[in-house]
């Protein structure tokens, strides 16, 4: 009888801990509502889409090879018919469209980069994290806050602030920022962390 309850206690155990492996995509979830890998939350399934739909770029941008322009224009054009008017990635190649005016654009010089330290998690695409609250100039989620540069603000009025994943990324061009990209909507901005 011993042998027969332990044998159910066992079987038990190892369907709800596949149940729950299935359920996160086979990683377990960060603390405070991170998810590493799989694909974001709400999106499982979802089929990629040539802008967001919840495709996770591999990689950030590569650094520009050259420094910024002293002319930078004001908006981002759209690299094929349909996309956005907003700095993206394009979900077929991986390319950060609107991340190209090179390196120390005037536009994100900070007077003291890294002011409030260097944000102490993971980063990049195995590390997706869900937002909790706020807005552009203080977001946060699982006990991190961060403010979107205020040149960008005008790329985040349909962000979902208390419910959408972002995935940050370097920034390889402007110090002090790292870039924050929306899967759902395959948008990204600057941000800067504020701490926790």
């Amino acid at each position: 009888m011993r042998k027969t309850i332990r044998v159910l206690i066992a079987v038990t155990a190892l369907s709800v801990l596949a149940a729950a492996q299935e359920h996160h995509g086979g990683a377990a979830p960060q603390q405070g509502g991170g998810q590493k890998g799989g694909e974001p939350h709400g999106q499982m399934g979802a089929p990629h889409e040539e802008v967001g739909g919840g495709h996770i770029p591999a990689h950030g941008p590569a650094p520009a090879a050259h420094p910024a322009p002293k002319q930078i224009p004001e908006h981002v054009t759209p690299d094929r018919p349909n996309h956005p008017t907003a700095p993206h990635v394009d979900a077929r190649n991986d390319q950060w469209v609107g991340h190209n005016a090179g390196k120390n654009d005037p536009r994100y010089h900070l007077d003291h980069p890294w002011e409030h330290g260097h944000f102490p998690d993971e980063i990049g695409a195995r590390h997706v994290w869900r937002l909790a609250g706020g807005g552009p100039n203080r977001f946060w989620f699982n006990g991190f806050y961060f403010q979107v540069a205020p040149v960008d603000i005008v790329y985040v009025n349909n962000w979902l602030w208390n419910s959408d994943d972002i995935v940050l990324y370097p920034d390889p061009d402007d110090s002090g920022y790292y870039l924050a990209y929306n899967p759902r909507l395959g948008t990204y901005v600057h941000v800067i962390f504020l701490g926790t």
